[in-house]
């Protein structure tokens, strides 16, 4: 194994300048599609049908190159674990305060989140435009959300893959990487290169996710982890829709919806500029003898050596416990995802089926959505303060309440005030369950996987997202009932699998948490 010995250490190891010249050669690639697209700016930002010109190419092919360069100047060059690093465990005390490089690293993990989070929502503002632009039938569209969300549950869990196998840094930088390369599918004249391009951003957006989850929860002081993980992943999900709405808001009617692709490449680069600030977990920096990093980490986040914590007695076998935590997550995030991908997702199209206008239905969904607002600091606080297990479960049990109420007859649902209550309890457990299910999962299993299993849980409430789009190519567009009816017995399941295999993690250390 390379010892590295400098106080200087690339955020990339050894190979950064592989790495820094693919990342020059993909912002160069991108900037060498600007000149078509200012070319069909005075033609209402219309490209559908042009051929590529000879810069385009040219920008693909340097893009081409760039990426896998800076795939390979990111990752170490060796993967082999230090003995010395096999049982250590890394924590900082719990008396902990957070400081200025908490702070930064905060900050940094919160922007990638929302630039994570914009791409997929941003979605639903360009589809109208790349319809009318392109003369394409909803179906044909409807490719396009699909191609998106498949793509981010592959990245959920491939990203967490590679963050067990070569850290959680490298991961976030690939995943900035494929951020600013896949923003050209603004550029593109043909829709079929924007659904090659749109899966690649699906992979990078739902990567990034649960390696923030992975991260923090490995660097932030005990006592401080429970609700960091909460607000940070909330603030991420809220910031990220407001950041796709108001650029849409700003931009589309003047550059079209083409310019909201193209928001991938500053918005990139403005991470991949404060990458310097994401620390990596520190059992990755002793395996590769990373010792000035390591030396670092104790004096910016207190995180230092602690001796292993002894197993528990009266624990259940450590074979039987994983798995069926697991099967509780996954059902649950599964349960998430087709209540918020499917139910909320055509909850416009049942109400006016019922005979509200679009208003009328806008209007309603918008009152109980306000209803949710403070739903992610009240699940930060309880989660953080009362009890993790306990919010997990309450927030399954809200949601779970919503559906029951679905179930009213027709006319009783036919008094909007009732109607708007049954939504805000749609609205507000869901929101819940998203902002502490990935946390708790994050603390629940040993660094070995955490990355895979956080991994595995987003993969899974982005699945529901995927069946939802193959139902409605099919024509099975449920009501509202309907809906109810099918995801009650899931969602039930889940809070109880979650009350029998789940356990407490509010103010327990990570070394505890893996011991048990």
């Amino acid at each position: 194994m390379v010892l590295i010995a400098s106080s200087r250490v690339s955020m990339v190891g050894e190979r950064w300048p592989l790495f820094w010249a693919g990342c020059f050669a993909i912002s160069a690639g991108v900037l060498l599609h600007l000149p078509m697209l200012a070319m069909a700016h005075a033609m209402g930002n219309h490209l559908s049908g042009m051929p590529m010109d000879g810069w385009m190419y040219l920008g693909m092919g340097l893009i081409g190159v760039g990426v896998p360069a800076a795939i390979i100047g990111a990752l170490p060059k060796h993967r082999s674990i230090d003995d010395a690093s096999v049982g250590t465990t890394f924590e900082a005390p719990d008396d902990t305060p957070l400081t200025r490089s908490h702070a930064a690293v905060l900050v940094v993990l919160t922007l990638g989140l929302i630039i994570d989070t914009m791409k997929p929502a941003t979605l639903g503002f360009v589809l109208p435009g790349m319809r009318g632009e392109y003369g394409m039938a909803k179906s044909t569209a409807a490719l396009l959300p699909f191609v998106a969300l498949t793509g981010t549950t592959v990245g959920s869990f491939l990203w967490g893959w590679l963050a067990d196998i070569y850290g959680r840094r490298v991961s976030i930088l690939l995943s900035t990487i494929l951020f600013v390369s896949t923003s050209i599918c603004g550029a593109m004249p043909s829709y079929d290169w924007n659904l090659v391009m749109c899966f690649l951003m699906g992979c990078s957006a739902g990567g990034m996710l649960p390696v923030v989850y992975t991260l923090l929860a490995e660097v932030m002081p005990p006592r401080h982890r429970s609700w960091v993980l909460v607000l940070v992943g909330g603030t991420g999900l809220v910031g990220g829709y407001l950041a796709a709405s108001g650029a849409a808001h700003l931009f589309e009617p003047l550059f079209g919806w083409r310019s909201l692709w193209l928001q991938g490449f500053p918005t990139g680069l403005l991470l991949l500029a404060m990458a310097r600030w994401i620390p990596e977990s520190p059992r990755f920096l002793l395996q590769r003898g990373m010792h000035a990093e390591l030396a670092a980490m104790t004096r910016r986040f207190g995180i230092v050596r602690r001796p292993p914590v002894a197993a528990p007695t009266d624990t259940a076998p450590a074979a039987a416990y994983p798995r069926e935590l697991t099967a509780a997550l996954v059902i649950t995030a599964l349960s998430w995802s087709f209540v918020n991908f499917g139910l909320l997702l055509w909850l416009p199209t049942d109400l006016q089926d019922r005979g509200f206008s679009a208003e009328i239905a806008s209007g309603i969904i918008a009152s109980s959505a306000l209803v949710a607002l403070p739903t992610i600091v009240i699940a930060a606080v309880l989660y953080s303060r009362w009890s993790s297990k306990r919010t997990l479960i309450g927030t399954v049990l809200l949601t779970l309440a919503g559906l029951v109420g679905a179930l009213l007859p027709a006319q009783t649902l036919a008094w909007p005030p009732l109607l708007v209550a049954v939504i805000a309890l749609l609205v507000v457990g869901t929101n819940g369950l998203i902002a502490v299910l990935l946390p708790y999962a994050a603390e629940n299993y040993s660094m070995g996987v955490r990355g895979r299993a956080t991994g595995l849980i987003a993969a899974s409430n982005k699945f529901g997202g995927v069946a939802v789009q193959l139902a409605a190519f099919a024509g099975m567009i449920p009501t509202l009932g309907g809906a109810a009816v099918a995801l009650i017995v899931p969602m039930g399941l889940s809070a109880a699998l979650i009350a029998r295999a789940g356990r407490e993690t509010r103010g327990r250390s990570l070394r505890e948490l893996e011991a048990a």
